[in-house]
């Protein structure tokens, strides 16, 4: 009882909220994860946006961000808010990202503020690349084959050039001899239905 009202007394209405959404979460309600997804998609999306500046790689960040968020929910602990931890998880996923292309980014920004006001710090790194580089490659390679081995066939080669290969929308609409228009827009629908995996079925992930 203590440890409850502790909590209330730490955090927000809305933080408390998604800490009732993470419990059922967790012991099987998809519909709280659909619910999460929709409280933080915009921002999570909107912060990735600044760090890459380029929409389909920010869509593309989006989704592997809380697809790793839902994964390890069950590990999520209640000392600091849902949405630090999904920023935290949000951002170091981005970095990776940038590192790998190395991007030129006019800034990163090393704080923002969660849904209490609290300002939170994003440690950002030397260009050294982490140790760990390849078992992540490998995790996020193999998360992204879970979602293209459910997507329908004619989606499938399109977005393991696009993740697996890493090419441009032009390159592969050379690869494929297919219009730009049509391989942006069947990518921007096999991303659509990536989100209702991650949304809607804890076992694709």
């Amino acid at each position: 009882m203590e440890e409850l009202e502790e909590e209330e007394s730490r955090f927000s209405s809305k933080a408390l909220e998604d800490f009732r959404l993470i419990d059922m979460a967790v012991e099987g309600d998809d519909a709280s994860y659909a619910k999460l997804m929709q409280r933080y998609k915009r921002p999570v999306y909107h912060m990735i946006l600044k760090m890459v500046r380029n929409v389909d790689d920010a869509e593309d960040l989006t989704i592997e961000s809380f697809a790793k968020a839902f994964r390890s929910l069950h590990r999520f602990k209640k000392d600091f808010t849902f949405s630090t931890w999904l920023f935290r998880i949000a951002t170091n996923n981005t970095i990776d990202f940038i590192r790998k292309k190395k991007l030129n980014t006019l800034s990163i920004e090393n704080t923002f503020t969660d849904d209490d006001g609290q300002s939170v710090s994003i440690d950002v790194e030397d260009e050294n690349l982490d140790p760990q580089e390849e078992t992540i490659k490998a995790q996020k390679a193999e998360l992204i084959q879970v979602f293209v081995d459910k997507l329908p066939a004619k989606y499938q080669k399109l977005v393991r050039l696009r993740y697996f290969h890493e090419l441009s929308y032009e390159e592969i609409a050379v690869e494929l001899d297919a219009p730009l228009g049509t391989v942006k827009a069947q990518l921007h629908r096999a991303r659509e239905l990536m989100f209702e995996m991650v949304k809607n079925k804890r076992d694709h992930i």
